[in-house]
């Protein structure tokens, strides 16, 4: 399949469940696809860029280790990210990211990820922790943030300040989870 016919695939994916099984199985099927994918993806001003987005949360949630390959383009344009329905697959895919490092730090994921990889994920979740964007993927950088500041002393501290300013004006599910980290945060120290 080219980049042109999977970019006319994915006009056939939707929030169905089902839909984006089916992709993300396709890409672990034909670990190939997996870069126009992330090419698709990174044309953050097009609206198909969600879509591809949506399959890549779904295949990692699969099978992680096929961004392997992949982590310096993703880590790269992470940052570019700004549709809310793309920027809350991808900041998701960070979070699997840094968890598989931490659940288990012999992972094929824990040894391939370099230094770079981890400050352009710490980079941009900071980012979205600052910016204007919606809970989910400020939930998912502050529990990637949380993982990550066990080797980063600045992290924890950032963090929690950023966490205790915007409390009050933030959701209850922001509250909720930010509670969380921060209790987990004043246990550290």
């Amino acid at each position: 399949m080219t980049k042109a016919q999977l970019y006319k695939e994915l006009n056939y994916v939707n929030h169905s469940r089902e839909k984006r099984l089916y992709y993300a199985n396709l890409l672990i099927s034909n670990p190939e696809l997996v870069s126009p994918l992330l090419e698709i993806l990174f044309k953050v001003d097009d609206k198909i860029s969600c879509r591809a987005a949506w399959v890549l949360e779904f295949m990692c949630s699969q099978s992680i280790p096929h961004l392997i390959p992949h982590l310096d383009t993703f880590t790269q344009g992470i940052h570019k990210v700004h549709l809310d329905s793309a920027v809350r697959p991808v900041a998701k895919v960070c979070e699997y990211l840094v968890k598989a490092i931490y659940e288990n730090p012999k992972s094929v994921i824990a040894l391939q990820i370099t230094e770079v990889h981890k400050e352009k994920i710490i980079e941009a979740c900071f980012d979205w922790m600052i910016n204007d964007e919606k809970v989910a993927p400020k939930a998912y950088a502050m529990q990637s943030l949380y993982l990550l500041g066990q080797d980063y002393d600045w992290i924890h501290p950032e963090l929690a300040l950023i966490l205790e300013r915007d409390f009050a004006s933030q959701s209850a599910g922001y509250k909720a989870r930010a509670r969380s980290i921060l209790k987990k945060i004043k246990t550290k120290a």
